[in-house]
């Protein structure tokens, strides 16, 4: 038995997708799920937010640490799921979610969940959705920090005398990566093995991966 519940290390690093790209119905569900999920957890996030970044207006880069959060369910999802458009699914779900339940940034937020699901989408698509273990997880992290520090930059911070890039920009990106792994790579991927050992994702390959 002990045999059986503690798997080689390598199924963890490199689980091939033994269902193919297809969605099944339970996929769409958990997917679903994620989303809503993360959607209420955004829309309480948005109400303590300012609170959490006024003691770091003497830097203000600085605040970027906290946008880790948003970056969760793309990552989250493509951990759990293991299939192309899982991170563009939940990410975007969420920002949907929050939106309606009075996300204080308007319609632009689910811009902004699409393309954060893209940038953790591309994390998994460079290794070919076949390694999803903590490499993987840190690179989804730093796709997806990156991705929203461009359209952050590109909308609202644009290099200038006000955001010089050294001084601003540089550091607003590298403050939302390093959050982004933290956050969404290395937490996400915790938080995954951690249902995982619940038995609760028996029916994915990350359920049955070594946890």
């Amino acid at each position: 038995m002990a045999e059986q519940a503690v798997r080689p290390s390598s199924t963890d690093a490199t689980e091939p997708g033994r269902a193919g790209v297809r969605w099944r119905t339970v996929d769409i569900v958990v997917a679903a799920v994620l989303g809503v999920a993360f959607g209420v957890v955004f829309w309480a996030w948005n109400l303590v937010f300012g609170v959490l970044s006024a003691p770091l207006d003497f830097f203000p880069p600085l605040s970027a640490i906290l946008n880790g959060v948003y970056l969760m369910p793309g990552v989250v999802a493509g951990l759990l799921i293991r299939k192309p458009g899982a991170a563009v699914f939940a990410s975007t779900l969420a920002a949907a979610v929050s939106l309606l339940l009075g996300s204080p940034y308007g319609g632009i937020i689910v811009v902004y969940g699409l393309v954060q699901g893209l940038g953790g989408e591309l994390g998994f698509l460079l290794t070919r959705y076949r390694s999803f273990g903590w490499a993987t997880a840190v690179l989804a992290g730093v796709t997806a920090g990156l991705s929203t520090s461009i359209l952050d930059l590109s909308l609202y911070y644009p290099v200038s005398a006000e955001y010089p890039f050294w001084v601003f920009t540089l550091p607003y990106t590298l403050f939302t990566t390093l959050s982004s792994v933290l956050l969404a790579g290395v937490v996400g991927l915790l938080l995954v093995r951690a249902l995982a050992r619940t038995g609760a994702l028996s029916s994915f390959a990350s359920g049955r991966a070594r946890v």
